[in-house]
């Protein structure tokens, strides 16, 4: 223990105390602004339900030959806790918003360009969704969810706009506002909350505000609407999501909160931030129900500390489209899922080669099938290079196929020196017998790509071709009536085309194999396809069309590149050539066969008697 010893020992004590002291302060911190969270939505709770017991108390009314009449007090926020629901409707070209004096809020919203699973317009807001925060009311805490606001009145402005106002009756010297705009031609509504002495109003100035929402069925398959479901959130400029039953506490700012359904979200914005916040969020898993997903989202923002005080948020109602939502708040393209999680490695093929082309092509066509089927042959144009250095690696090998039989024969069912052997020959004729698999794994980026983009792309849903009705969902020639466990209830037949192609593919590379004495490879022609039915047939029809066109052009590609590019008397010429050139090993090949000769030394030896 010399003296630098101990100023280590030293040193390093203090940093761990450092870190000890940092990271209970953070946790301390952390626990404080939850348990702050956690109060606001009791409050938020507790003054919902003595809203709701004041509204019980009110339908017992007494009888009037009995009881005096009561005197009404006007004053106040009284007023707000009786009154009569009264609907206000404002709507453009694209969607229709009705509002209630309840809570001064949208209840019902309809978007008119698109058609739900029912054939009726696609409804965003469910009946049990709502958007509520509490505030003081002198005697306690309110729910502004269950106040009477005055009835607004539609208010057409010069630029095409339409504003209403839901005023909340309050106090002398006290005001609530709702102020609604929505654009003459735009999904996104704009709402201030515009306060009078807020100090009075929030506790501590702050706007808890709480959004609790049922996301609406809106497709036929509800089953893949559930899976793709999912909440967005901007924490902090980055996006994040939550796509299954799970909780979020959020520590950063929030600038927005998107509950994301297959082709449609709504979207919660608050132009200057949410300071803190938490999600709960679950998927229905109830056959017979029409609700695809649930969500408690409590979320917080500092109101100012001034006389008048507003506050502006933003609600969206609206496709997943990425034009538009590219217009809109920073971020809110990422709640289209072009490749999230393990698969984000694919989100730039999708938005920046994949989506572009596809949208040059619909610009000029109006047929979605035709358009996919174009796509398929850029795609498979681009990844040309690949597929001829497989099929050429696959015709080097097939040339070999000869001396590999007699290799076979001469070892016998020695496989460890039939593989040494087969090395020696790869090496001496300058054949990869890899050379046919690295093109094809090169190519299942591009098949996630489009697995997310044609999974995603609101152009396809509803849009006809052949027998398909909706390019968005699995396409069906007959239905069972009951399920099949891992199949479905029904037949797909874009997926029998991909499938019958496929396995047309599978027996040209067996034919290419030069050795099949292993029986796995043998019989995995005939095993494939039942896998791929399984997962193909719930898949969307423009997958399977596109699967079963990319198929269609391989099959053609072997011919033609067999029969009329790739000469094989020149191959194996080449290959007889490459045998009379010196070769050099890698080292890593030099221990390969040292360790190969070193176990095949080791079986030689005669083992020790067991005693």
């Amino acid at each position: 223990m010399d003296r630098n010893t101990i100023i280590g020992f030293v040193l390093l004590g203090l940093l761990l105390f450092v870190y000890l002291y940092i990271n209970t302060k953070s946790s301390h911190e952390l626990e404080a602004q939850r348990k702050h969270i956690a109060d606001s939505v009791a409050v938020v709770t507790k003054a919902r339900e003595a809203a709701a017991e004041r509204v019980r108390e009110a339908a017992v009314k007494p009888d009037s030959s009995t009881v005096a009449p009561a005197v009404v007090d006007t004053t106040g926020f009284n007023p707000a806790f009786k009154g009569t629901e009264q609907l206000v409707t404002v709507e453009n070209d694209l969607v229709k918003v009705v509002f209630s004096n309840k809570g001064g809020q949208p209840v019902d919203v309809e978007l008119k360009k698109f058609k739900s699973y029912d054939s009726t317009p696609v409804k965003l807001v469910g009946p049990n969704s709502r958007i509520s925060y509490p505030i003081n009311t002198g005697s306690g805490v309110a729910d502004i969810a269950e106040l009477y606001f005055k009835p607004g009145q539609v208010v057409k402005n010069a630029d095409g706009s339409q504003t209403v106002r839901f005023r909340l009756p309050t106090p002398a010297g006290e005001a609530i506002e709702h102020e609604y705009t929505l654009p003459a031609n735009d999904y996104m509504l704009d709402w201030n909350v515009n306060v009078i002495n807020p100090e009075k109003l929030f506790s501590q100035n702050n706007f808890n505000i709480g959004w609790h929402i049922e996301a609406q069925r809106a497709q036929n398959n509800i089953s893949e609407e559930r899976r793709l479901t999912s909440i967005g959130f901007y924490e902090d400029n980055r996006f994040d999501y939550m796509s299954s039953k799970n909780e979020r506490t959020f520590e950063k700012p929030v600038e927005w909160v998107s509950v994301s359904q297959q082709f449609f979200n709504t979207t919660l914005v608050a132009k200057s931030g949410f300071s803190a916040g938490s999600v709960k969020w679950q998927r229905e898993t109830a056959d017979s129900s029409n609700i695809v997903a649930r969500g408690e989202i409590a979320l917080q923002a500092k109101v100012p500390a001034t006389a008048n005080a507003n506050l502006q948020l933003r609600l969206y109602y609206g496709p997943n489209d990425f034009s538009i939502l590219d217009k809109e708040e920073p971020g809110m393209t990422h709640i289209i899922d072009l490749g999230r999680g393990i698969y984000s490695f694919v989100r730039p093929v999708n938005v920046y080669v994949l989506m572009p082309v596809f949208n040059f092509f619909k610009r000029y066509i109006s047929s979605f099938g035709i358009a996919i089927l174009l796509l398929t042959l850029f795609i498979r144009l681009f990844t040309s290079p690949l597929v001829y250095s497989s099929y050429l690696s696959g015709a080097k090998m097939k040339a070999l196929r000869p001396e590999i039989e007699a290799m076979k024969k001469r070892v016998g069912g020695d496989q460890q020196q039939m593989g040494m052997e087969q090395m020696k020959l790869f090496r001496e004729a300058g054949v990869n017998p890899l050379g046919g698999c690295i093109p094809a794994l090169l190519q299942i980026p591009i098949f996630f790509a489009l697995y997310s983009f044609f999974s995603s792309n609101i152009g396809l849903r509803g849009e006809h071709f052949l027998w398909s009705h909706d390019l968005s969902s699995f396409d069906s020639i007959l239905h069972f009536g009951f399920s099949i466990p891992g199949y479905g209830d029904h037949v797909s037949l874009f997926a029998l085309c991909a499938v019958a192609t496929s396995f047309l593919i599978s027996l040209y590379g067996m034919s290419m194999t030069p050795d099949q004495s292993n029986p796995a490879m043998k019989y995995m022609p005939y095993i494939m396809p039942v896998f791929l039915l399984v997962f193909f047939n719930r898949l969307a029809s423009a997958l399977t069309w596109y699967y079963t066109v990319s198929n269609v052009i391989t099959l053609a590609l072997q011919f033609v590149i067999q029969h009329y590019i790739i000469d094989h008397t020149k191959i194996l010429a080449k290959l007889q050539e490459n045998r009379t050139k010196p070769k050099t090993k890698s080292k890593w090949q030099e221990r390969l066969e040292q360790m190969q000769e070193a176990q095949k030394d080791a079986q030689k030896r005669p083992q020790p008697p067991r005693k």
